[in-house]
């Protein structure tokens, strides 16, 4: 009798099993972390660009939150299922998240001129600390979008290491197979 697996065991098997079918997976779960990373935060964001009202602040904050699903759309359409990776998507989910990543040092920079500038210098402390969350939370989803592109370049090297990994079940043979009659004859 075959020793059953822990439910534990076998979720990360399973686990396993899904991403060596589908590798990109983990890219594009990243780029769904830096998406809800933005989303989550978006009352500071739009706070921020409220209180500092810095030129294309707006802009850059609508540029981000509109791209970021795009980007998701077209890195779901750069791999489709058991095909052949869709070039022209990929090429085009990699300007867009380069464009995201202007956009969030774009709105960094103004954040930064609004708390260093001579006369009527915003505060990040106190009422205003939601200026501080906010830039520390581009910075965070800066580091986000570069781990998603760093792990979508180097796809092909960890879907081989991927495959290699043993997901066999181990099955025990009771020995009555040689003892089947295969012949017909009833």
């Amino acid at each position: 009798m075959a020793k059953k697996p822990s439910p534990v065991h076998e979720f990360f098997r399973k686990t396993i099993v899904s991403l060596k079918r589908k590798p990109s997976t983990i890219p594009l779960l990243v780029l769904g972390l830096a998406f809800l990373v933005y989303s989550l935060n978006l009352t500071q964001i739009s706070n921020t660009t409220a209180l500092i009202n810095g030129p294309q602040m707006g802009l850059a904050e609508f540029a981000t939150m509109l791209l970021s699903v795009l980007s998701l759309v077209c890195f779901m359409n750069a791999f489709p299922h058991r095909k052949k990776a869709n070039i022209p998507m990929l090429v085009l989910m990699v300007v867009l998240v380069c464009v995201i990543f202007y956009c969030d040092h774009y709105y960094g920079g103004c954040i930064q001129n609004a708390v260093t500038r001579e006369e009527n210098r915003i505060s990040m402390t106190g009422a205003n600390i939601f200026v501080a969350n906010a830039k520390n939370m581009l910075r965070i989803h800066q580091i986000l979008l570069i781990a998603g592109l760093a792990l979508t370049a180097l796809l092909p090297v960890y879907s081989k290491l991927l495959k290699k990994i043993n997901t066999n079940i181990e099955v025990e043979d009771n020995g009555s197979m040689g003892k089947l009659d295969l012949s017909g004859d009833a």
